[in-house]
Parts: C-alpha cells; structure tokens; sequence
C-alpha cells in the first residue's frame, strides 16, 4: 500500500548537502525532492539502546534534519557489544549525550533535539507534537503501549522493531491507514512471562538488521515511496537466516483510545521495592483457596478499587485500596494477630501494596501472584474475568 509522502520537501540544500547525499539524488525515487523531504523531516527515536543505535546513525546519516532522542539512561558496559553508537570513553555519560556526539560526527547538518527524562503518560503528548514520525524499539510493553497510544491520539505513524536472542519483528502502525501495536497485542502478557533483553539476552549484530529495517521504514514513509510495512509484521530469525511476513489486521470490536493510561498498572510492573517484597512473600491462588479450606485465621484485603470490587470479588476479601497503604490509612485498619494477605486483579498492586505494608512492620504480610485473575483460572471459572 503507496502512502503519500508524510513531510513537505525543504526549500534547498546546500551545495556541501548535494555532495553529501549524491548517492540518494541518483535514485529516481528518492532524488532532489525526496532528500528535501528527509531534510525538512522531524524524527523522534525513543530510545538510544539496542534498536536506537543503528537507527539514530542512519537517519543521521541519511539526513533526516532533526532527530530527538528520549533516554534518560546511563552508558554501561554491558550495553557496549549491541549499542553501537557508544564507545568506551562514554561509559557512564548520559546515552543522549553519548548519542548526540555520535551523530554530530557522522552528520554535521542536522539538529538533535534531547530528551533526557523517562516518557511517561504526562509528557509524552507533548514531546511528540513536536515531530512527524516516532521509532520505537524499547524492550518493555508499558513504552510500547504508550508510545502507540499517543500516536493514535496524535495521528502519527509508529515504527516499531523488537528483538530478543535471535529473533526479531518490525512493523509499521498507522491508525489512519492501518491496524496499530493494540491490533497486534490487544493485551499484555501477564509480568515476568517474556524476560527482557537484560533477562535474556540478545546477540548484538541483530540491533543492526532490525534497526536498519525500521529506518528504511522511516525513509519510505518520510518520501512516500515503496510500500510501507502498514498491515505487515516482519518477523526474522537469525539462526535459520529467515525472513517472513505475517498480515495484521485492525480488530473491528478493538476499544477507542480516547487517552492515555497508567501503562505500569496496565503491564503489572512493579517497582523494585515491590519486587524485594513480594520475594518469599507471594502465594498462588491455589494456596490461598487451601488456607480458606483449612479453615486459617488471616485476613484477606483486595487492594482494588470499590467499581473493580463491585464487578468481582473473591469470597471474604475486606476492600482497602493500594492508594491507602501507600499513604499509611489502611494501617491501623488491619489487625495485629492476623496474618494479611493481599491480592488485585494480577499482582502488581497488592505487590505494591505488600512493599508499604512490610515497611510498617508486617513481616508476614504476603499477597496473591496473579489476583483475581488467577483465582477466576484456577479455583472458580464461573466468576467473570472483566
């Protein structure tokens, strides 16, 4: 599917630009007009790591004319065998500094716009108005959805790779034209299913065959040449060196998005302190249902919302939401010679939750891993799973 080109062309370039880009000004679907509309292009990259890399160099390289780099990370040394565009001398230097010096090397012409903050639900908007297309190849599903999200909002198209061993996606995600990353992954996995690159590792030269991709993707959409990966995900192997395409279609019954959300809540990310409690503190639903049948003295609080507890609820569970043990109200609340177990929909709150809780002196506090939800798969189906 041809798109029209997504930026009008720059009045000129330069003479030292013609000589520059004189292998781009031969091919007839780039040519003068197409380098003016790369020149004259705002291109936002979330992240300068694995993916960001590669992308960053060759869209400077391509001269893209203003790049922004959102990262708010370090340089380490774990990240110098797949993260190119570091060096050691950057070790612990801010990876957009490090990023931006980089660039500034390969391509002198071109303005880099830094963003050294975590992108979240309050900032991402209005970081994104200010360009015209958004690469994304962050390892965790709560960016994902959010950069998605405020690109639906926005109108904008999303480039999106992924990697992770020796596998690696790419698509495009245009709501206008196409489906968008919730018509590919309507719902995240439950936490901790699918480990990041730091958990499993990566081979480093992927980076560069995913991210290459994706800034081939940027240049297509930039010019409005080709046919974009719109409808399309493109899923490599490394190890069977295989490339293969798989459509994606717009789910009909798929949700507006109308704004944007707490993505940690959505994905079940949990702070550390939250992950420190909830080690040797987590029992499955299974468990919980066995102390029930015991006949155990505990005390079971869903750490939900009142409408959430309206919709479902596990049989004597006492309502207290999170936010009143992360402000201290839930406290005196709780009785001292009971031991309190905790649960929400999937356990991220209740870890949550269990992390205040055990800070107040409740060391035999524990919470349900999986929530409601594992309770609904595992003891009782014939409650509603909303």
């Amino acid at each position: 599917m041809s798109l029209p080109p997504l930026v009008e062309p720059a009045d000129e370039l330069t003479v030292d630009e013609v000589r520059r880009y004189s292998r781009h000004l031969i091919i007839p679907d780039v040519g003068m007009a197409g380098q003016k509309r790369l020149k004259n292009a705002k291109v936002l990259v979330v992240g300068a790591g694995g993916l960001g890399s590669p992308a960053l160099l060759y869209l400077a390289a391509a001269g893209v004319g203003t790049l922004g780099i959102i990262d708010f990370d370090e340089v380490d040394e774990s990240n110098l065998h797949r993260q190119v565009i570091h060096g050691q001398s950057d070790l612990g230097k801010p990876k957009a500094e490090s990023a931006r010096e980089s660039i500034e090397e390969i391509n002198p012409y071109i303005t880099v716009n830094l963003h050294k903050e975590r992108l979240d639900s309050e900032n991402a908007l209005g970081i994104f108005e200010g360009y015209d297309l958004v690469l994304d190849g962050t390892d965790n599903f709560a960016t994902r959805y959010l950069v998605n999200d405020a690109c639906v909002l926005l109108n904008m198209p999303y480039v999106w790779g992924s990697i992770f061993r020796f596998d690696g996606q790419v698509s495009v995600f245009w709501n206008e034209y196409g489906p968008q990353y919730r018509d590919l992954y309507p719902e995240p996995p439950p936490p901790g299913m699918v480990p990041s690159c730091a958990e499993g590792g990566v081979l480093g030269v992927l980076c560069a065959s995913i991210g290459s991709v994706m800034v081939n993707e940027a240049i297509k959409l930039i010019c409005g040449i080709g046919d974009p990966l719109v409808g399309r995900l493109m899923i490599f192997d490394a190890l069977e060196m295989t490339w293969k395409t798989v459509k994606v279609r717009k789910d009909p019954e798929g949700e507006p998005i109308t704004e944007l959300i707490d993505y940690e809540e959505f994905c079940g990310q949990v702070s550390d302190e939250a992950e420190r409690a909830a080690h040797g503190s987590t029992i499955t639903a299974g468990e919980l249902k066995e102390m029930m049948d015991k006949g155990e003295d505990f005390y079971l609080v869903d750490v939900r919302e009142k409408h959430e507890y309206e919709i479902v609820n596990i049989p004597g569970a006492v309502l207290i939401p999170k936010g009143e043990f992360l402000n201290g109200e839930a406290f005196g609340k709780l009785p001292q010679d009971k031991q309190v177990v905790l649960h929400c929909k999937s356990g991220a709150r209740s870890a949550e939750a269990l992390g205040a809780l055990k800070g107040a002196g409740f060391d035999n506090a524990v919470h349900v891993g999986g929530g409601v939800l594992a309770w609904v798969n595992q003891v009782d189906p014939s409650l509603p799973a909303y």
